[in-house]
């Protein structure tokens, strides 16, 4: 059975909205197929005078690159799809906007981190706003907007309203995960969308970013992001088991996060402990590109054993990332892990200070010993600390001491 046709409800639409009111530029950035176009499309539709072109069609490319001042020219709002692919009208796009500064003038979507790119990063400095669209949250498949991170930092996580669900549900919403496209198809059919999504990647889009050697090493490489999800990030051990030069490696995971298949998770760090690892961690962009490049065949959840732990973390990671693009409270993400062993998944830290953490299981039982990394940080982060989680596959709410919480993972989304 596949998923219907659906036009999701995008939750960052408010904030492209109210971006566009007061900023000449507004960039919605993001993986391919996480739904950009389309959510542009919805934005500017009814805009008087708005129009939109796709430098994906080969014929509006050509000409974008051919005479890129005049395709600029546009009085009502123009939104440009793909900018990475036509860099040339970056340029012409400052100028224009220098001579006409009113708010709402482009609305540019693009595969790849704009500021990463050569020759852009400093073409609009101080014209435009990014906005970043990740794969769809549990929240956007429901219609229902969520608001873990919120209650989270405000030490409520607790009081989530709605149903837990059972693990086998947990493991099928993770191996679905947040591409429209995917979710439409099941078993070996999603399979083939990913095989096709990967070589397109590694085919096409690669050349837009950078000019590489090795590409087909870039799967590979995907895969074994995806076997070490969990542990803080190590170079020189993945260029070895990757059979690639180190400095060639990083120039990979550098192109990889830029085009939004994966991302860095920074390490917490704070002035009241010296003992906290620098490392990052790393996470694909989404649980079910996770299964599948961990060889998760047909449909959870009889098909996944110990590959559990590193897609539920994914899913959790990014349920949250998707989450801070919309709440109340504006946190940065990071990840916990002391030299002597202590490791907290997810690290909240708002801009007032106030700091919660995360721990993924995939068991579906919790225990004292699961609390261990959430008791240094609550330690550490003293009256800053707001509420420590422990997210596992069971269903009851459970607390573990003041501020400590073992809650069903559908609190991520009710």
């Amino acid at each position: 059975m596949t998923e219907p046709a659906t036009l999701f409800p995008r939750f960052l639409r408010g904030a492209v909205e109210a971006a566009l009111e007061d900023t000449r530029v507004v960039v919605i950035q993001g993986a391919r197929q996480v739904g950009k176009s389309t959510l542009a499309r919805q934005v500017l539709e009814g805009r008087a005078g708005a129009r939109s072109v796709t430098l994906d069609d080969p014929e509006v490319l050509a000409a974008a690159r051919a005479d890129p001042a005049t395709f600029v020219r546009h009085d009502g709002p123009l939104g440009i799809d793909e900018i990475q692919r036509a860099p040339e009208l970056l340029l012409p796009l400052k100028a224009r906007v220098d001579r006409d500064p009113r708010p709402g003038r482009f609305l540019l979507t693009g595969s790849a981190h704009l500021l990463t790119l050569p020759r852009l990063s400093d073409a609009l400095a101080g014209r435009l706003e990014i906005l970043e669209l990740w794969p769809l949250s549990q929240g956007e498949v429901g219609s229902r907007r969520e608001g873990f991170v919120d209650r989270l930092l405000a030490g409520r996580a607790e009081q989530a309203s709605g149903e837990p669900v059972d693990r086998d549900e947990v493991l099928r919403r993770a191996c679905a995960g947040g591409f429209p496209e995917a979710r439409r198809r099941r078993g070996a059919r999603r399979a083939a969308w990913f095989d096709s999504y990967l070589k397109t990647f590694v085919s096409r889009d690669v050349r837009d970013l950078q000019d590489i050697e090795h590409t087909r090493r870039l799967r590979g490489l995907l895969a074994l992001l995806a076997a070490r999800v969990g542990s803080p990030l190590n170079v020189d051990d993945l260029a070895r088991d990757a059979r690639l030069p180190p400095s060639t490696t990083r120039r990979y995971l550098d192109l990889l996060e830029a085009a939004y298949l994966w991302t860095r998770v920074p390490a917490w760090s704070t002035n009241r402990s010296q003992r906290v690892a620098s490392a990052p961690k790393g996470h694909l962009v989404d649980s079910a590109l996770c299964a599948h490049l961990l060889g998760v065949e047909g449909d959870p959840p009889s098909s996944l054993g110990v590959e559990a732990g590193p897609v539920l973390e994914t899913f959790a990671v990014g349920e949250i990332r998707k989450q801070l693009g919309w709440s109340r409270v504006r946190a940065g993400l990071h990840h916990l892990r002391t030299h002597d062993g202590q490791e907290v998944d997810v690290v909240l830290e708002a801009a007032s200070g106030a700091v919660a953490g995360v721990e993924v299981k995939a068991s579906r039982t919790v225990g004292e010993r699961d609390f261990a990394g959430l008791r240094w940080l609550r330690a550490r982060a003293g009256e800053d600390f707001t509420q420590g989680i422990v997210l596992y596959t069971g269903e009851q709410t459970l607390p573990f001491g003041p501020g400590l919480w073992a809650l069903p993972f559908s609190s991520l989304w009710a």
